[in-house]
């Protein structure tokens, strides 16, 4: 899928909205896949980002995290946490099939369908331009700030 056209999709999004791709044109966007909502990775990942989101915002970028929880604990981890993107909620995995990030994961000695912790930069034109799978969350929002400051 790097460096083809991202089809088209749609995600019910935090603050009562949808986010759609197509819509976003014209945008660098960084959509971030990580397992749930308030568990330590996923919440320091998503102070990460929020703490650079002024920076991504002058980047031309916007930024957007997804899971498969639901919307109403979508906006109470946005809230928690102050975040100043939006949240997507893929209940039935289709943007998560789509990008291959559910994986068969260990969890207390049992196997579990779960979210690969993934980011995917796409870019003006709809395009796929960089993906890391299996993020180590350390330092990682930089990482896709600084490959984000490359594209035109």
């Amino acid at each position: 899928m790097l460096d083809q056209p991202v089809p088209d999709f749609s995600l019910p999004a935090t603050g009562g909205d949808s986010v759609t791709l197509s819509s976003l044109r014209g945008k660098k966007v960084v959509l971030y896949f990580y397992p749930k909502d308030n568990t330590p990775g996923c919440t320091t990942e998503g102070q990460d980002f929020t703490a650079l989101n002024d920076e991504f915002d002058r980047a031309g970028a916007v930024v957007y995290g997804v899971s498969r929880d639901s919307l109403k604990s979508h906006e109470g981890f946005k809230s928690k946490l102050c975040m100043p993107f939006e949240l997507l909620s893929d209940a039935d995995e289709t943007v998560c099939n789509l990008f291959g990030v559910i994986k068969m994961k260990n969890m207390y000695g049992k196997q579990v369908r779960g979210i690969e912790r993934s980011t995917f930069v796409i870019d003006r034109d709809g395009v796929l331009r960089r993906e890391w799978r299996g993020v180590k969350v350390a330092g990682h929002a930089q990482e896709v700030l600084d490959f984000i400051k490359t594209l035109k």
